[in-house]
């Protein structure tokens, strides 16, 4: 029995002063694996983009972006099924900044507008969100939709982030709702085409590109045009 009770205690010491495990070479190996394919993906998306802004989406081959972003095919194929799969990780990535897989609406701006209690600082916040993922996407939309007239997986897309865009948007109108601010006379349909339009990247593009307004000129007039035709008194 004293035999046993010696043998448990020497146990404990080992365990205590061994610490915990180090993590082995296969844990070091993935993280290593991980951080290369996400070095390559924005290699790719960040030569991919110009591509598409200099020569348009239809004349960018796959193999220009290869070579652009100096990735052999075999590897380009593996990060990116196809072309269309870059393309979407370029606008993705223009919206929100960077390729960290965090939705817009769970970003601080987006996060800090939608906490708001008063309606014109909540329209003044989505103003300027609109104008920050504007301002970054204005002119891949603008290809997007050009390309769209030719590309069917263009088109695909395009009509995909439309609706990914309405759904967003109608957290505005959902927060003004709740808040009890919107003009009696607005349903939530109406109310959300308002915002829709407001925040169009067309309208965007007419009033910075052809009009020549500045990004801060556009939020301003954006949060009043927003106040004006959305809210009570």
């Amino acid at each position: 029995h004293m035999r046993v009770v010696l043998s448990q205690i020497a146990m404990a010491r080992v365990k205590r002063h061994s610490g915990p495990p180090s993590p082995g070479p296969r844990s070091y190996d993935n993280s290593r694996r991980a951080a290369r394919v996400g070095t390559g993906r924005r290699r790719v998306v960040d030569a991919a983009g110009r591509l598409f802004l200099e020569r348009g989406y239809p004349t960018t081959t796959m193999e220009a972006i290869g070579a652009a972003s100096d990735t052999p095919m075999a590897t380009l194929y593996r990060l990116f099924a196809t072309k269309a799969d870059i393309l979407r990780a370029v606008l993705e990535t223009a919206y929100v900044g960077d390729d960290l897989p965090l939705a817009l609406h769970d970003r601080p701006d987006a996060m800090r507008a939608a906490a708001e209690s008063d309606p014109r600082k909540l329209l003044a916040g989505y103003a300027h969100l609109a104008r920050t993922v504007l301002e970054r996407s204005a002119a891949l939309q603008h290809m997007l939709r050009t390309a769209a007239a030719v590309e069917p997986s263009a088109a695909e897309l395009l009509a995909n982030n439309r609706k990914q865009r309405a759904d967003g948007q109608s957290r505005v109108v959902t927060a003004l709702r709740h808040l009890g601010a919107l003009t009696p006379s607005l349903t939530d349909a109406v109310a959300l085409d308002i915002v829709y339009g407001l925040m169009s990247p067309e309208l965007h593009w007419v009033l910075t590109g052809d009009r020549g307004w500045s990004h801060d000129r556009y939020e301003l007039w954006l949060a009043g045009a927003l106040c004006s035709l959305l809210l009570t008194g």
